[in-house]
Formats: C-alpha cells, sequence, structure tokens
C-alpha cells in the first residue's frame, strides 16, 4: 500500500510539473503574441502616414527611379566625367549619363489604383516598422537570456536596424534605378513596345528594396549561428571560394537585370558583408574562448 501510496503522490507531483510547464508554454505564446500585435499595431499605424501621405511619396519616392534627375542616374553621370578627365580615350560621360527613362505605367483593372494605394501603403509601414519588430522581439528574448549574454547581445535591435535601413537605402538608391534603367528600355524588337502594369512596377521596387534589406542580415546570422557554435571564422575563411559563387547567384537573383554591371555593383556589398561576418565569428569565437577558460 505504501509504494501504491508513493506512486500515486509522484504522478500528482509529476502531473503537475507537466501543467505548470504547459502553463509556462502557453504563457510564453500569449507574451509572443501581444508582443506581435504591438508591432503589427506599429505597421498599421506607419501605413496610416503614408496613406494620408500618399500622392508626396508617390511622385517623390516611389517613382523618383523613373526620373533623370534620381540620384543615382546622377552619380552615374558624374563618374562618367571623372573616367573621362581621367582616361578620355577609353571613356565618355555619354556612356555613363542617363537622358531619359521611358516608363509607361498603365492600370488594368477597375479598383487596381485604390488596392495599389493600399497595398504600398502597407508595405512602406512594413519597412518603418521593421526596426520596432526587431524591438519587440528582443523585449520577448530578453528575460530568457543570462546577465552576460544579454550584455553579449544589448545591440541587436541597433545593428540589426541599421544593416536592414543600409539594405534597403542601398536597394532603393542603387540596384532599383539600374534594374529600371535596364528594363525599361530592354526591347525584343522594335514592334513591342514596353507598356509596365502599375502592379508589376511597384511589387519590383519593393522586392528590390525588401529582399537587400534582408540580404544585409547576414553579419547577424552568422553571430547567432557562431554563438550556437556551428560556425567558425576557420571554416568560413576556407569557404569563401564557394561563398564568392552564391553570392553572385544571390546577385543575379535580386537583380532582374543581366547585365554584369548591375550584378557587380550588387555583389560588391555582399562580399563585404561575408567579410565581415567572418570578423563577426572570430569576436563570438574569442568570447567562446575566454568564457572557457575562466570557467
Amino acid at each position: 500500500m505504501a509504494n501504491i501510496g508513493n506512486k500515486l503522490i509522484k504522478a500528482i507531483k509529476d502531473k503537475g510539473n507537466t501543467l505548470e510547464n504547459e502553463m509556462s508554454f502557453f504563457e510564453h505564446l500569449e507574451a509572443l503574441r501581444w508582443h506581435l500585435i504591438r508591432a503589427a499595431l506599429a505597421v498599421v499605424i506607419f501605413a496610416s502616414v503614408a496613406f494620408a501621405w500618399y500622392n508626396e511619396i508617390f511622385e517623390n519616392i516611389i517613382m523618383a527611379p523613373t526620373h533623370t534627375t534620381f540620384w543615382a542616374y546622377r552619380m552615374m553621370c558624374d563618374m562618367g566625367e571623372l573616367f573621362q578627365n581621367l582616361l578620355p580615350k577609353l571613356f565618355s560621360a555619354k556612356d555613363f549619363c542617363v537622358e531619359s527613362i521611358k516608363v509607361h505605367l498603365i492600370n488594368t483593372e477597375m479598383a487596381g489604383q485604390f488596392t495599389l494605394k493600399i497595398n504600398s501603403s502597407l508595405m512602406i509601414g512594413l519597412v518603418l516598422g521593421i526596426p520596432y519588430l526587431f524591438w519587440e522581439l528582443w523585449r520577448f528574448i530578453k528575460p530568457a537570456l543570462h546577465e552576460k549574454e544579454r550584455k553579449a547581445a544589448s545591440g541587436f535591435v541597433f545593428y540589426a536596424s541599421l544593416l536592414f535601413i543600409v539594405g534597403v537605402m542601398f536597394g532603393y538608391f542603387i540596384i532599383t534605378p539600374l534594374s529600371i534603367r535596364f528594363l525599361a528600355g530592354y526591347t525584343v524588337s522594335d514592334t513591342i513596345q514596353n507598356l509596365f502594369d502599375i502592379d508589376s512596377y511597384i511589387s519590383s521596387v519593393a522586392t528590390l528594396t525588401l529582399a537587400t534589406g534582408v540580404v544585409f542580415q547576414l553579419p547577424i546570422l552568422v553571430y547567432i549561428v557562431s554563438s550556437l557554435g556551428f560556425l567558425t571564422p576557420k571554416l568560413m575563411r576556407s569557404s569563401r571560394r564557394y561563398a564568392i559563387v552564391i553570392i553572385l547567384i544571390i546577385a543575379a537573383i535580386v537583380t532582374p537585370t543581366p547585365d554584369a554591371l548591375t550584378m557587380t555593383v550588387v555583389a560588391i556589398p555582399l562580399l563585404f558583408l561575408y567579410e565581415l561576418s567572418i570578423i563577426v565569428a572570430g569576436v563570438v569565437e574569442r568570447r567562446r574562448r575566454a568564457k572557457e577558460l575562466a570557467s
């Protein structure tokens, strides 16, 4: 009887521990849900502001890469003049200057322009709200970390947001105008006129900018994987040649243009990010070794 009683008490305790763990799991889910709700609310607020000021945003930001006065085209012209002054026999400023961009946009749906305004406003809200999303994720993860881990990862929100913003700016000011310039002027035959659907244009601009912002998170990803012990700087250095091939493939996917100039412009920052990631992995490895020696 005593054994049966002990087994019964043990079973009750085990059940209590199981219920406690389950409650803890659901409490974490509830906390995560509220963090995501606040992040979504921030996206909606930013999207509402973009919706209210949409006319100015559409003309001065969304359609800006189709104007020859855009920053990237002016820099290309300045570079052409510089190359012409340095090597006049090899380069001409006219080869770099963009004199015209023929982008003719059309709408083929009855409610197309209204849904365009809503969708592009939500996209702008998402871009502006991602740094806040990083902060909410950090608030969710922070309580589960030890004091040293909190100090080591204290700059997560800042660096992740900075890399994302730099990536978005690079995609918007460099990749997007180069892609638009190439695709708008590319024709198979003179009998075919390029008429672009407005949804196609918006999705191209959004994809190029967001994809570049995500790709620029490579150092953060390397930091996390290195902290788990799955990646070392030695492995990354020995895999550099394979990484270059992968980066070129990513550059080809991110940029819809097949010209070598655009792919090179995209690949160079990615190579820089890879080298930066090697440094990040080295810092993580040194910290791990120091921790092992201290213990």
